[in-house]
């Protein structure tokens, strides 16, 4: 499965769509040099796939080539931030 991005100037999103469809989100909003994730989906139907997972993984690597930080706001994010020490080099001290 493919993921996308889209962003304004103050908001953007990685997703997976299938079919026409969103299946996958992982939304933000960006001030400055910190993109702050507030919410993380993934449809019932695809859940316990590592989906949601690899959004975060794509928005740690979109962290890095730009040099910005995340502020895991979502509670999904912030597990997952607690569980992977090596993202701890783009997250908000």
């Amino acid at each position: 499965m493919e993921i996308k991005h889209k962003e304004s100037d103050s908001r953007g999103m990685f997703y997976i769509e299938k079919e026409n469809s969103l299946v996958a989100e992982l939304t933000y909003h960006k001030k400055g040099n910190v993109i702050t994730i507030d919410h993380t989906e993934v449809k019932r139907e695809m859940e316990n796939q590592g989906i949601g997972s690899s959004l975060l993984k794509e928005s740690v690597e979109f962290a890095r080539k730009n040099n910005l930080k995340i502020d895991p706001l979502c509670p999904f994010a912030e597990v997952k931030f607690d569980e992977n020490p090596e993202y701890s080099d783009v997250r908000v001290s």
